[in-house]
């Protein structure tokens, strides 16, 4: 019996049928996007662990070479130098839509274009460390934009895979079965009917063979 009663109708049928034939290319489409997104997914966690083993060594490069800096200039005369920057950055933040997923898209512009302008302080009086420190985190701010762009990419495919693997779990143990079992059902039903209706019109065919027989042998007894 299927999970829910349905009218066992040739007009229930042919709409279950097409709810099958639809369910089953939307099952299929949807695979085919869970695929493409995890393809997509691995892609970018590939990227986010080199990205990340980047960073993190440029960070560990630039803080020994701040620790060095103090060491020769001292903790105050660093801070003194950083006081003023002369360079500025704008983040500017959009979207791309990546199998119906809109994944951040970051960009960043600098006021100058002036590689010079990122120290804020004379080259006399401060520590080579200091410039290799500055210098350190400048290369690196491209790779730390990419690597925030990439970590939240992660995380929305990654809730987007888990809906559609539910979907297409919901489709393929649940909804098509129970279309399948209710077609089969319906199927059955129909076929019961046809077969009672045609015993019963043998029935009455032989009741009518039958009662035009003794009509006839009624006639022919009174001749």
């Amino acid at each position: 019996m299927p999970s829910t009663q349905v009218n066992p109708t040739r007009m229930e049928l042919t709409r279950l049928k097409r709810k099958l034939v639809t369910a089953r290319r939307g099952h299929k489409l949807l695979k085919d996007k869970r695929d493409e997104l995890m393809r997509r997914f691995l892609e970018l966690v590939k990227e986010n662990k080199e990205l990340r083993k980047r960073v993190e060594e440029g960070i560990a490069a630039a803080n020994s070479n701040f620790a060095l800096a103090e060491a020769v200039m001292g903790s105050e005369s660093v801070k003194t130098a950083l006081l003023a920057p002369k360079q500025s950055v704008a983040v500017e933040a959009s979207s791309k839509n990546v199998m119906s997923v809109n994944v951040p898209v970051f960009d960043y512009k600098t006021r100058t274009a002036d590689k010079s302008d990122i120290f804020s302080y004379g080259y006399a009086d401060t520590s080579a460390d200091l410039d290799m420190a500055v210098s350190s985190l400048s290369e690196i701010f491209p790779d730390m934009l990419r690597l925030a762009e990439v970590e939240k990419s992660c995380a929305l495919m990654a809730a987007e895979i888990e809906k559609t693997r539910r979907r297409v779990n919901a489709l393929e143990h649940v909804m098509i079965p129970d279309y399948m079992e209710k077609i089969h059902y319906i199927s059955m039903k129909l076929d019961e009917n046809e077969r009672s209706t045609q015993i019963r019109l043998l029935k009455v065919k032989d009741m009518m063979i039958q009662k035009n027989f003794e009509a006839k042998h009624a006639k022919e007894n009174q001749e």
